[in-house]
């Protein structure tokens, strides 16, 4: 049952980005629940050379079956040429807080 569901990562370079992009999804009921975290430190690999940028952290919970509209919202709304959207399924969880994240996305 909780491999139904699972948690994406992305991550926008201000809080403003982030609370619009929070704000969308909700709107759109693709996700029952989205952590903001920020600001992060993300060093990374860009264009040959090593770059970091100071960036906030959506950590999004969804269904599996939602997850190809939801990249597609975010990529069609998001800041950066190649935006991180990474799913993590969700192995295991609280019976009642799965229930509620079901009953709460489309």
């Amino acid at each position: 049952m909780s491999r139904a569901f699972v948690v994406v990562l992305t991550t926008v370079p201000n809080q403003l980005q982030a609370h619009r992009l929070t704000q969308l999804l909700l709107k759109k009921r693709l996700v029952a629940c989205v952590n903001l975290m920020g600001p992060v430190r993300s060093f990374f690999w860009w264009q040959g050379k090593v770059d970091r940028a100071r960036e906030y952290l959506l950590l999004i919970k969804t269904r599996t079956a939602q997850f190809s509209q939801l990249q597609k919202m975010i990529e069609k709304n998001h800041p950066y040429s190649v935006p991180e959207i990474i799913a993590l399924r969700i192995l295991k969880g609280n019976k009642p807080y799965l229930d509620w994240l079901r009953e709460s996305v489309r």
